[in-house]
């Protein structure tokens, strides 16, 4: 690094046409500019520059250092200049990954729309309902139910939702003790829900899952098909408003907060900051349609 910055500052003397014009243009002190001169002229162990009182002259050697240094000059530039391009528009990749039923109805939807407006942004979607490993997945934006334990991401709640308690039409009003329940792998086979009333009288349900499932969608397809009963997102269920229903709808859970996740703490790329304010936007949607 050490080099490079004397190689910068020799060609802005070459350039600047002395010692002091070259310390103007690079806000360094005279001294500052001719020590590092006669260092890289040392570390080199040639003369790059003849000095008189009056002016500078490159010799055959310095002539030929300068134009490879003026050629690294230019590299640097025009590096920073793509760069900064990002600062404009978003594009090229962006590594996703969120839980299934947010990836369908939050996150693809979102999705589409920036992939219209900005043709060069180059989306990847990981949908899973495990919680990946950002560097060994080369994560760019998580999605996730809940705060994440790692300290090392930068966490942002951009809203929440409710699980609904549903199952077929047939099922509502049953007991829920009577029922079999349909369970996400994640929540293990030992099911306990705190339910809140309309009068704010807390209920307690717990049971064991008849059947447990790594999919979302599989688990879906179980409550459709009559195996039971389960949670789904009440953003969701309203699609399926002839199929599935909560099996009783005074007993209300608690709201799930939902977060976006980034490796990049303050410094969050232009394309990361775009697809969380249209993620947030969509769940702020999604949430109040569910509730009408």
């Amino acid at each position: 690094m050490k080099r490079l910055k004397q190689m910068m500052i020799f060609a802005a003397i070459v350039e600047a046409g002395s010692i002091s014009a070259a310390g103007e243009q690079l806000s360094l002190s005279k001294s500052v500019i001719s020590q590092n001169l006669k260092d890289l002229e040392h570390a080199l162990g040639v003369i790059l520059l003849k000095r008189t009182t009056r002016k500078l002259s490159l010799t055959d050697a310095g002539n030929r250092f300068y134009l490879q240094c003026k050629e690294i000059n230019l590299i640097a530039s025009n590096a920073w200049e793509q760069a900064q391009t990002f600062l404009n528009e978003p594009k090229g990749r962006l590594r996703i990954t969120a839980p299934n039923a947010l990836m369908e109805t939050l996150v693809t939807p979102v999705i589409a729309e920036l992939f219209k407006r900005y043709p060069d942004l180059k989306p990847e979607l990981i949908s899973a309902d495990e919680q990946l490993d950002f560097m060994e997945h080369d994560i760019d934006l998580a999605i996730r139910v809940g705060r994440s334990s790692d300290s090392s991401l930068t966490q942002k709640r951009i809203g929440s939702f409710k699980d609904v308690l549903c199952g077929m039409p047939e099922f509502a009003g049953q007991q829920l003790g009577s029922l079999s329940y349909i369970a996400n792998v994640w929540q293990g086979k030992k099911v306990s829900h705190t339910f809140v009333k309309e009068n704010k009288e807390v209920q307690q349900f717990s049971t064991e899952a008849q059947c447990i499932t790594n999919s979302f969608y599989s688990c879906i397809s179980l409550l459709k098909a009559g195996a039971g009963i389960g949670v789904v997102p009440d953003f969701y269920l309203s699609q399926f408003a002839d199929e599935l229903v909560a099996v009783n709808s005074e007993l209300i859970l608690p709201s799930n907060p939902v977060f976006a996740m980034h490796p990049y703490g303050k410094n969050q790329p232009l394309n990361v900051r775009v697809c969380i304010e249209a993620i947030t936007e969509q769940l702020t949607k999604l949430v109040a349609q569910s509730t009408h």
